[in-house]
């Protein structure tokens, strides 16, 4: 990135942003034309389409878009500019180009899939599903293949006997291939009469289990729905026009056209018809058609009233066609599944340089195989009886949002890879004692290389494998709904790895199937595939992808990983310095920046609830902005610029000589729903030591008795956790053990370490031990201060006081105010900070209390402090407190006086 330190940097954040609650506005494609009908085979596999009821040689016209009536849902692109007080003319005709190309972008996505909800719903369609009529079926996007079949276990690894075949919907213009599985009837069974008889593999039990025979189903139908002489009417159809033709032509109708003579016009001929049927007109509804030689007369149906409301009347036989379907019992009776749960399978192409077996795509479940050669998908489908019920439902988070960040696989205190399982029954619980109320996986989504943390993903819709089943994910999921916290998930479609036996990488083999080709299509220095955003099928992974974890898995919303590397050519890997001019320039990725505007979009239209992090470390301007203000639409913003000053401060500058203003302006620099952390996994991973190793090992800490030492270390600790906890945009993030000070770094099993667990497992034990207890006992009641007091839902902080010789900062949040004071050596007995409102303040929080491992230097009498009726920081009012080295102090106004 930057030369500089990153948290040098001034972050430009939007300070207003779109709540969890709220949909961001956009157009959206409700201004399709009326012509536009999906395409006969889109059920079937095929993209939709849009069909004019002009010539299909005539160039299709843009309908008028319209502006939204609301005066707050007006579309302005560049409307946060003015808010944020900007004025960039090069960036604000960027944004104006920008909205230009993302209004083009949706018109191309509602061209193809009507609107965002059927964009992102390609999970439906792709990859592998039950058909209710006793088959499977598959389909896959692979427009460079030349051949597609599936091969697995079910098949003996047969290329040939499972394949897209012409005539049977096999392949469009598009490049998606579709796949029939008939299920197999078993032996002495035969094939149903009626294509309609429907067999239900996920009913236990229904009405067409009770052995009725279809056609005395029919027969039932025919004496019991339909009213005499009804039945007879629709029985004989073709016997009414032979009947016309005859009366109009003879037995033997004419061959020629001589012959054939002066056809009377259609109402003579329509008289003459209606009085040959007097005789039976009661026994049949009298719907008749006129033709008057227009276009679209067959649209203009005549009818008697009576016969009208007779019809509206009428109840289709529902009761008849249900039992018509029969459930699994009779499903198991006559079939026998072609592909069974769990059984191996590949997806097999033809391409111009060969034979290729891939992972499919849309796989939604990925073993490795026993050699470790290659990985091989499994078909999920569990029986019923076995299928995951849901328990409870999602919780809603009512203020801020406390972030507990996890890795599933070293979750766990054995040096091996912990489970989804065990990190149900263990570490959930403790997250919710711990005063959380939103737990954040990483390296859930299905990866081959597990030294890169999850972030080298190589199946999108797949759950790790290696942590347990699709179910055993939902059960963790479910338990954490009913302990009330919310599940966020980090989601990486800013790369994709670029293994081309697992992965997507040359998927059909060519070069430009989901990847941009050449060296735009490889980041610089991660050896990862780079997403071609400009693509409609690319998009409409990316975007499935993401609805896909919402709807399957009841993901509460996600953290968008590194979007620097999507939103730059350059990977953010450039010397940046925050001008506006780099945001706009020809590094800039428009196509990616389209897409998180279409992802959030569609997010919060479908999932009101959803919540959206963005990880940028440039600042975009506008990452929180409202769409139709210009921005991208998150929810929060990460400020990766605070665990940076803390490192930076922590290894380079003597604890005496830290800055308060250096730290105040990057921990509230621009506060609104900013995501704060003091430290999260990147600072303990391969290599980094966490701060609790630094601060234990430092020079300040070797001096005097052990108890000194774990005093002074565990207060500069609690400091930083407090304060960046207090400024934060209602949102904190903390990583896994950081609660209770894990002195270890962590580091995943790789060559360099002999494949080694050591460091890949969290201590649980040190809990016990009274340091560590300490530090958890002080981490678990400022989330509960913040659960009783909204802290950091409050407004953003008011800096009164902050003073780089005293070492002390002071600043309110509503009826709160904080005080720290970070002198190392230096107490004050009366330190005078002014505020504004005057009355009795009473201390609701000291870190310095023994059971955060303090010394308790203030006494009870010093608990509530009344102000003084003389001026100091520009207020009115002013307060004495005593502050001792190494500590912070909050206070809630609990008595206003009035003079």
């Amino acid at each position: 990135m930057a030369s500089c330190p990153l948290f040098l940097l001034v972050p430009r954040p939007p300070p207003s942003l779109v709540g969890a609650d709220r949909c961001p506005g956009s157009a959206g494609c409700s201004d399709l034309p009326t012509s536009c009908r999906p395409h006969p085979g889109r059920r079937h596999g095929y993209p939709f389409r849009c069909n004019s009821s002009s010539s299909s040689s005539a160039p299709r016209e843009r309908p008028p878009r319209q502006r939204p009536g609301g005066r707050g849902d007006a579309i302005d692109p560049v409307g946060f500019l003015t808010k944020l007080g900007v004025s960039d003319r090069a960036f604000a005709q960027f944004l104006r180009d920008r909205h230009k190309a993302l209004k083009d972008r949706r018109w191309e996505l509602c061209s193809r899939f009507i609107d965002l909800k059927e964009a992102s719903s390609g999970f439906e369609l792709l990859g592998m599903h039950r058909h209710r009529q006793h088959r499977i079926d598959f389909m896959e996007w692979a427009p460079g293949a030349r051949y597609c079949s599936l091969i697995g276990d079910f098949n003996q690894w047969s290329p040939t006997e499972n394949c897209a075949r012409e005539g049977h919907l096999g392949h469009d213009d598009f490049g998606y291939w579709f796949i029939i599985l008939e299920d197999k009837l078993r032996e002495g069974q035969e094939q149903d009469e009626y294509f309609f008889q429907e067999y239900n593999y996920v009913d236990d039990y229904d009405k067409g289990d009770n052995g009725i025979d279809a056609d005395e189903i029919m027969r039932r139908m025919k004496e019991e729905y339909w009213e005499p002489g009804e039945i007879r009417s629709r029985q004989s159809q073709l016997e009414m026009v032979v009947k016309l033709y005859e009366q109009m032509f003879g037995p033997n109708g004419p061959q020629t056209e001589e012959e054939l003579g002066e056809i009377p016009d259609a109402q003579t001929r329509y008289n003459e018809f209606k009085a040959s049927q007097k005789a039976d007109s009661s026994s049949q509804p009298s719907y008749d058609i006129i033709d008057n030689g227009q276009e679209f007369d067959i649209f203009s149906v005549v009818t008697d009233r009576a016969s009208f409301e007779k019809f509206q009347a009428k109840k289709p036989p529902l009761a008849y066609w249900v039992e018509m379907r029969k459930g699994r019992i009779a499903w198991l009776e006559k079939y026998v599944p072609t592909i069974s749960h769990k059984d191996k399978y590949r997806v097999y192409f033809n391409t111009p340089d060969g034979a290729l077996e891939r992972i499919p795509a849309w796989a939604a479940y990925v073993l490795p195989d026993a050699e470790g050669k290659q990985s091989y998908a499994v078909h999920w489908e569990p029986p019923p009886e076995e299928i995951y019920k849901w328990r409870f439902g999602r919780p809603k988070v009512k203020g801020s949002l406390r972030i507990y960040e996890c890795h599933v696989g070293i979750s766990g205190s054995e040096q091996k890879v912990s489970s989804f399982q065990e990190f149900t029954s263990k570490v959930l619980p403790h997250i919710k004692k711990a005063g959380y109320n939103a737990v954040q996986l990483i390296g859930v989504v299905e990866h081959k290389d597990y030294s890169s943390i999850g972030y080298k993903v190589t199946n999108y819709f797949a759950v790790s494998s290696r942590f347990g089943t699709p179910d055993d994910f939902k059960k963790l999921v479910d338990e954490a709904h009913g302990l009330g916290l919310v599940v966020l998930l980090d989601i990486i479609h800013s790369y994709a790895s670029a293994d081309e036996l697992v992965g997507l990488s040359l998927f059909d083999g060519s070069n430009d199937c989901y990847f941009h080709s050449g060296k735009r299509g490889h980041h610089k220095y991660w050896g990862t595939r780079m997403f071609k955003y400009d693509d409609v099928d690319v998009l409409h992974f990316l975007l499935s992808n993401l609805n896909w974890w919402v709807t399957e898995y009841r993901i509460d919303g996600f953290q968008f990983h590194s979007l620097s590397s999507m939103l730059y050519t350059h990977n953010g890997f450039s010397t940046f310095t925050g001008a506006m001019e780099e945001y706009c320039n020809q590094y800039v990725d428009k196509d990616a920046l389209i897409y998180l505007i279409l992802a959030n979009e569609m997010l919060h239209r479908l999932h009101p609830d959803i919540v959206t992090i963005a990880e940028d470390a440039t600042f975009y301007p506008g990452l929180c902005e409202p769409i139709t203000q210009g921005g991208l639409g998150f929810n929060y913003w990460v400020n990766l610029s605070i665990p940076e000053m803390w490192l930076w401060h922590l290894e380079n500058v003597p604890e005496q000589e830290w800055s308060m203003n250096k730290i105040i302006k990057v921990l509230v620099s621009s506060n609104q729903n900013m995501l704060s952390y003091v430290e999260n996994h990147n600072q303990s991973i391969s290599g980094r030591k966490s701060f609790a190793e630094i601060i234990l090992n430092s020079r300040e800490c070797s001096v005097g008795s052990v108890d000194d030492n774990l005093i002074r270390a565990s207060s500069l600790l609690k400091l930083m956790k407090l304060i960046t906890f207090t400024t934060s945009g209602g949102g904190y993030l903390n990583f896994m053990g950081n609660e209770f000070a894990h002195p270890e770094k962590v580091e995943f099993p790789m060559p360099s370490n002999d494949y080694s667990f050591e460091l890949a497992n969290r201590q649980w034990e040190l809990l016990d031990k009274v340091f560590h207890k300490h530090i958890f006992n002080f981490d678990k009641d400022v989330m509960s201060l913040d659960e009783n007091e909204r802290i950091i839902s409050r407004g953003p902080p008011n800096i009164l006081h902050c003073d780089d010789t005293s070492m002390v900062i002071f600043f309110t949040r509503g009826p709160l105010f904080f005080i720290f004071n970070f002198n190392p050596q230096v107490s004050h007995q009366s330190y005078r900070v002014g505020v504004d409102e005057a009355g009795e303040y009473q201390l609701i929080f000291n870190p310095d209390e023994t059971k955060y491992g303090g010394c308790e230097t203030l006494k009870s009498s010093q608990y509530m402090r009344r102000t003084f009726d003389k001026r100091a920081d520009g207020c009115r009012n002013s307060l004495e407190l005593a502050l001792p080295s190494r500590s912070a102090q909050i206070y809630k106004l609990v008595r206003i006086l009035r003079i």
